[in-house]
């Protein structure tokens, strides 16, 4: 390390290049991630309480939700405070540690997706054998090895860069502690390092969507054999919302992580990661809602159930006074 001086705190340097745009910033993000909580959490609740939407489609869908919830409550209560604070500080084992479950849930999520893609090669390819194929204790099984595969996959990522000796600067370009930014500190970093980095997250990204893509690859074959263009049309319904979110999550993050890296685009990268920190958990649910006639039905079971609740408290307090 020479004369250089080891990092153990790092600097969050995020959005404090726009002083005057932290306090609107702060208002637009908490309001998003008011609403994707409230949403997910809707998603969550509608499945679990309707009984039609006990399969395996909405078993995946719960699981999704789910860990894009605990996704966002990773990176934005973080990117939060740091809006309103001066001190932008995170430990290097913090660090390390938003990382881990950062990357883990990320990679969970890439896999629920493969799954979600299998889920409906199956139903389109042999309806009646599909009760047998899906079963809910396979299905619990596929959903196991994402979260384990996922997480193993960001600890190995997560040992390599912070073995690394970090030394001189200790500003992160960035909001949280992704990968780029944070080994870019790093006086030790080497291609080795990096390609290693790379393959892992090749093999989340690419090794997923390959899955995806081979899945409907089939369910177009398949569907194209239909005779009736409603029965073409109901099956390619039944995809329209996993292909919809899949485009947005791998569109941004292949962008981010797959190309090659330089000082200058971290500000770019940045402003990519808010998209699906942000903003791609915020349309997911949407998408799902709006493009799924029975979530939407579920939905408004939920609405008017938590409606009558409230009623029913409020006239109680009206007879009580």
């Amino acid at each position: 390390m020479g004369n250089h001086t080891a990092v153990n705190v790092f600097l969050l340097w995020g959005f404090s290049s726009f002083p005057d745009l932290q306090n609107l910033l702060f208002v637009v993000i908490f309001s998003s991630h008011v609403t994707i909580l409230l949403a997910n959490a809707s998603i969550m609740v509608a499945i679990k309480l309707s009984h039609n939407l006990h399969t395996p489609m909405y078993f995946f869908l719960f699981g999704l939700s789910f860990s894009e919830t605990c996704t966002t409550l990773v990176i934005i209560p973080r990117m939060l405070v740091d809006l309103l604070s001066e001190s932008k500080t995170i430990s290097l084992p913090e660090c390390a540690t938003q990382m881990f479950f950062f990357f883990g849930l990320a990679a969970n999520n890439c896999f629920i997706m493969a799954a979600m893609s299998y889920d409906r090669y199956s139903a389109i390819h042999n309806p009646l054998r599909y009760p047998i194929l899906m079963t809910r204790k396979i299905c619990f099984r596929l959903m196991m090895a994402s979260w384990v595969v996922g997480f193993l996959i960001s600890l190995c990522i997560t040992i390599i860069i912070f073995n690394l000796s970090f030394c001189g600067s200790n500003n992160i370009e960035h909001f949280f502690c992704d990968i780029s930014p944070v080994v870019h500190l790093a006086c030790d970093y080497t291609s080795h390092h990096a390609m290693a980095i790379f393959v892992l997250s090749a093999f989340v990204l690419v090794g997923s969507f390959i899955l995806i893509m081979i899945s409907y690859v089939f369910i177009v074959s398949l569907v194209v054999k239909i005779p009736s263009a409603k029965g073409r049309y109901k099956a390619f319904s039944t995809c329209s919302s996993h292909l919809t979110v899949v485009s947005m999550h791998y569109g941004f993050a292949c962008f981010v992580y797959l190309r090659p890296k330089n000082s200058d685009s971290f500000a770019e990268d940045m402003l990519m990661a808010v998209t699906y920190t942000v903003l791609t958990p915020l349309l997911n649910p949407i998408v799902y809602s709006l493009r799924n006639k029975e979530m939407q039905i579920a939905l408004r079971k939920v609405q008017g159930s938590i409606i009558k609740f409230f009623s029913y408290l409020t006239n109680k307090k009206t007879l009580n006074i």
